[in-house]
Parts: C-alpha cells; sequence; structure tokens
C-alpha cells in the first residue's frame, strides 16, 4: 500500500499497542456525540476510499438544538482528550447540519431530513463501517 501524500506524521501511525492518534479522535468524538443522545451513530473508515479524510462520524439530532449541543459535545471532548481542535466548522448557526472538519476526521451531525436526503452512509457505502460498540462498550446501551 502506497502513503497518502497527506498522512498523518508518524508519532500518529498505528501499532497493535497504541492506536492511531484518528482512532483516537474517532473515540473521543463518539463519546461526545453519545454524551449528548446523538441518534445512529455510524463510523466509516474511508481512508482507504478516499483522500478526504481517515474516518467520517455520521450522527442524527433531532433538533436545531440538540444538533449544537452535539457538535459542542463532541469539540469539547476532543479539546479535552487529544487537545485538538477542528481545522474548521461549517453549519453550526443554522444548527441543521454541522460539519467539523479534524483533517483526518469529518464529523458530519445532522438533522434526520438532512441525514435522510444526503444519505451519506450510502455515498460512502464501500467504505468500511467501524462498530462503535468495539470502541466504547461501557457508553453503548443495549
Amino acid at each position: 500500500m502506497t502513503e497518502k501524500p497527506h498522512s498523518p506524521a508518524p508519532s500518529s501511525t498505528h501499532t497493535a499497542d497504541q492506536p492511531s492518534e484518528s482512532y483516537q479522535l474517532v473515540v473521543a468524538a463518539v463519546q461526545g456525540a453519545e454524551d449528548r443522545k446523538g441518534d445512529n451513530i455510524i463510523v466509516l473508515r474511508v481512508e482507504e476510499v478516499s483522500y478526504l479524510a481517515d474516518y467520517f462520524i455520521i450522527v442524527t439530532g433531532f433538533s436545531r438544538v440538540q444538533v449544537r449541543a452535539i457538535a459542542q459535545a463532541v469539540q469539547a471532548q476532543v479539546e479535552l482528550d487529544l487537545e485538538r481542535s477542528p481545522v474548521r466548522v461549517e453549519g453550526l448557526s443554522e444548527g441543521i447540519w454541522v460539519l467539523q472538519d479534524y483533517g483526518d476526521v469529518l464529523v458530519h451531525i445532522l438533522m434526520p431530513e438532512e441525514r435522510e436526503f444526503y444519505n451519506l452512509e450510502a455515498f460512502w457505502g464501500h467504505a468500511e463501517r467501524i462498530d462503535i460498540s468495539a470502541l466504547l462498550p461501557s457508553h453503548v446501551s443495549s
């Protein structure tokens, strides 16, 4: 496998004992989304099919207030755990579809109608789905 031009620095590489920084960011973001009752959280590993990012996280919020709250919780958890802020945030004032761009991880938080219309899961359907219960077994309720 060839390395992508924007690959993370060597300190972020994945080893058997140390998960990659991208993976750690996914864990933190999912935890933040779950803390604000984000629904239908999907994690896609897109690094094999896209140069945009290593992972996409897609979350549903049921009101503009909840979408914003999820976005704020994700950002706070990532800052707390990894001391990273998003490179760019779009849509926060509208609260319909918030995109948080961390470079290696893109977090999409959408209202149900937008999620259904844009259907990002289908568009990126060829990407590997990550089981979030494997990420945070203590936070996922059955």
